[in-house]
């Protein structure tokens, strides 16, 4: 059978390509005793004798053999078809009979073969359009012209019908070749179900499959988003006494990764590692999402650092799912550095890179880096989708960038994108914080004519834009306003109505202390508690307890810092202390105090301004008790108070600690070189307090401090689902 198709191969007399064997006989210049070295002249992969009956091809055992290890092979051209170096002849490029040579070679057969594919790609899918064009071959086809037809082929329904007119005209040494690439074709078009069907039909036909078989099935499975069929195929293997290799196995690490079955993904990674397996990019693109929905992110990046190191080239998918884990890790910093090794490496940024990005940033608050990106976008023509443009704006929000965010909304609306309740609520955040009162309701209405109703965040802006403008009447409607709509208060709604009392003229706070009873008894007992002064010292401490003991740990900072901060706006020093004192003991402040052998400090960045103020009473009380003592003081004392400000305003605690310590004439001085430290000496410290005594200790008084307040609440609370 061999022989036969050998010599057919050397005699067809197809136009698509040349007869092999006529180099013999045409040239009339060749002599007897040359013609075996004109027959070696030949540049081809194929074994030939050195007579005019040819024995043997070689090429069609190596298609076959190729085609059964992997249905993705290329198929044989002039350069990589012999099973062996031998079968290669030099040929004088010079000679006179190269080019003669070259177009009887392989490769301008191949070449031919190619375009009939390409022709039966774009026929009509019928049995006399594709007859007609494979006709054009001739009776004296071979086993591999069908199988480099059909490999080269894209079109499901041509291909199937390409094998059909194979199957009835040609005696087939290794059927299961031919189906494993028709079904390649398949899986080129990410049609699984066609795919298993033709395996349906090859167990009809007796036919056997091979590792390549399951391998492209399962491939199939998994590019077309079925991971879940992958793992079926897979599992099937041994009932057809096949074992996987480590390609396959190397893929199943991403279908079970897919499959929702992380344990077995991560237990094949582990196997893939000790045995050195090759792992594809999409594999590896598979682990980082991995370990980036276990929240793992340090093994996402080992998993890249592995990639890298076993000479897999990450593709885009790769580096878009690893900017995505570094921002849901908020690690914008590892992202940007990702993002220059991904343009270094030749790659152009696609939607979902810049997606990825305005995600990292906005989520981590690089509000320069986010713009940047944005501003790209826009430049490059990219649409962004509603969700991104309103990370923007909270993001905006966030950081306080008022004229950002109106230029974003108004692009947003310009390009066509429907803004959502999400985007209006962050503008009403931004202009309630600015204080902006006219433009927060402007927006409100805007709201209410695009068809969404407030929620309590939207409410929550507008009471704070009406506490910082003193409009307190509005407060109060606007809190019925949400009883009406039947929302609940919640408690951080409540430490809003709480931060609203603290920037409230003393004459008004009952009328807020109504809402907030309504809202939270606990909270209204004790707030009614310190406005009218009643109560025993023991009464309020324990009814501050209790209301700590009834709300969320996530707020139980915020509103004993209100509480403390109208404490001080009443005078109330004595409930002030009592306060901290209380937070202390409830471990609600931590890590106040500091004390070391050669500096003793207090820290109080993440307090309110009345809240820091009672902390530094109390302590230069405790340092005036030490001295008292006779215990000796380090040669530093400090005072924290960090280099923020807030980001709708000027201030921050170092501004007004600076005038408030020059006031007490305390020898307290900002240091140079340490942004938010105020330093002094033991010397002088020591000195101070003894003057102090001599006056008869006198307290601190805060009547002269024109408390402007870091409100806890400034920024809406978004829920935690948020964009």
């Amino acid at each position: 059978m061999v022989r036969e198709m050998a010599y057919n191969f050397c005699s067809s007399p197809s136009s698509l390509y040349q007869p092999l064997c006529n180099s013999v006989s045409s040239s009339r210049d060749i002599k007897p005793r040359n013609s075996k070295f004109s027959c070696r002249l030949t540049t081809f992969p194929l074994q030939l004798r050195t007579s005019l009956q040819v024995t043997r091809v070689s090429l069609q055992d190596r298609i076959a053999q190729e085609a059964t290890q992997d249905a993705n092979v290329q198929y044989p051209d002039g350069k990589r078809g012999t099973s062996s170096s031998k079968s290669y002849v030099w040929v004088n490029p010079n000679s006179p009979r190269a080019s003669q040579l070259k177009k009887r070679s392989y490769d301008t057969r191949y070449a031919s073969l190619v375009k009939v594919a390409e022709l039966l790609d774009s026929s009509n899918p019928s049995e006399e359009d594709v007859c007609n064009i494979l006709s054009g071959l001739g009776g004296r086809m071979i086993e591999q012209d069908a199988v480099v037809i059909i490999n080269n082929m894209s079109n499901p329904e041509t291909a199937l019908l390409a094998l059909r007119y194979f199957g009835e005209r040609l005696n087939f040494d290794k059927e299961v070749i031919i189906y494993n690439v028709t079904m390649k074709v398949f899986r080129k078009c990410k049609d699984l179900d066609k795919a298993e069907k033709l395996f349906e039909e090859m167990l009809e036909r007796g036919v056997k499959p091979d590792n390549a078989t399951f391998s492209t099935i399962l491939s199939c499975a998994r590019m077309s988003n079925l991971p879940d069929k992958a793992v079926e195929w897979f599992e099937k293997m041994p009932s057809f006494g096949l074992s996987p290799d480590d390609v396959t196995y190397s893929a199943m690490i991403d279908a079970y990764g897919r499959a929702g079955d992380i344990e077995k993904a991560l237990s094949l990674y582990d196997r893939a590692r000790t045995e050195k397996w090759r792992i594809d990019a999409v594999t590896f693109s598979t682990l980082i999402k991995i370990y980036g929905m276990s929240g793992n992110f340090d093994g996402c990046l080992n998993v890249y650092e592995e990639m890298k190191a076993v000479g897999a080239k990450p593709n885009m998918v790769t580096y878009n799912t690893l900017l995505d884990a570094m921002g849901r890790a908020k690690r914008p910093w590892q992202a940007k550095k990702i993002y220059k090794e991904m343009i270094n490496n030749g790659f152009t940024p696609s939607f979902g890179t810049y997606a990825s990005l305005l995600r990292a940033y906005g989520r981590a608050r690089y509000g320069e880096d986010a713009l940047i990106v944005y501003r790209e976008m826009k430049e490059k023509g990219i649409d962004l989708t509603a969700v991104l443009y309103n990370t923007l704006l909270a993001m905006c929000a966030d950081l306080g960038y008022v004229n950002e965010a109106v230029e974003i909304f108004e692009e947003m609306k310009s390009s066509g994108t429907n803004p959502d309740s999400w985007t209006f609520s962050s503008l009403i955040t931004i202009f309630s914080c600015s204080a902006e009162v006219s433009k927060a309701e402007n927006m409100l209405n805007e709201m209410l004519e695009a068809g969404f109703e407030p929620n309590i965040f939207v409410l929550t802006s507008l009471i704070q834009c009406y506490g910082k403008s003193q409009r307190t009447d509005d407060v109060v409607r606007t809190f019925n306003q949400l009883l009406e709509l039947g929302i609940t208060p919640d408690d951080r709604f409540c430490g809003c109505l709480l931060n609203v009392m603290t920037q409230t003229p003393k004459e008004e706070l009952s009328k807020l202390a109504e809402c907030i009873e309504k809202a939270n008894s606990k909270l209204g007992f004790v707030v009614k508690l310190l406005i009218a002064e009643k109560g025993s010292e023991g009464n309020f401490k324990n009814e501050a307890a209790e209301l700590f003991d009834s709300i969320g740990s996530d707020v139980k900072k915020a509103f004993c810092n209100c509480l403390i901060d109208l404490c001080v706006n009443l005078d109330m020093l004595e409930r002030a202390c009592d306060l901290l004192d209380l937070g202390l003991k409830l471990e609600i402040y931590k890590d106040l105090q500091s004390k070391s052998s050669n500096q003793w400090s207090l820290h109080l960045k993440s307090l309110s301004l009345g809240a820091a103020l009672t902390a530094l009473h109390v302590w230069i009380n405790d340092l005036s008790k030490a001295v008292e003592s006779g215990e000796n003081l380090p040669a530093l004392l400090g005072i924290n108070t960090g280099h923020g400000k807030h980001k709708y305003s000027d201030k921050g605690l170092a501004g007004v600690f600076e005038s408030h310590l020059k006031e007490l004439n305390a020898p307290f001085h900002e240091d140079p070189d340490k942004v938010g430290w105020f330093l002094t000496t033991k010397i002088a410290a020591e000195s101070w307090l003894e003057s102090r005594k001599s006056k008869g200790r006198l307290s601190l008084s805060f009547s002269s401090v024109r408390i402007v307040m870091s409100v806890s609440f400034t920024r809406v609370r978004r829920p935690f689902n948020s964009p």
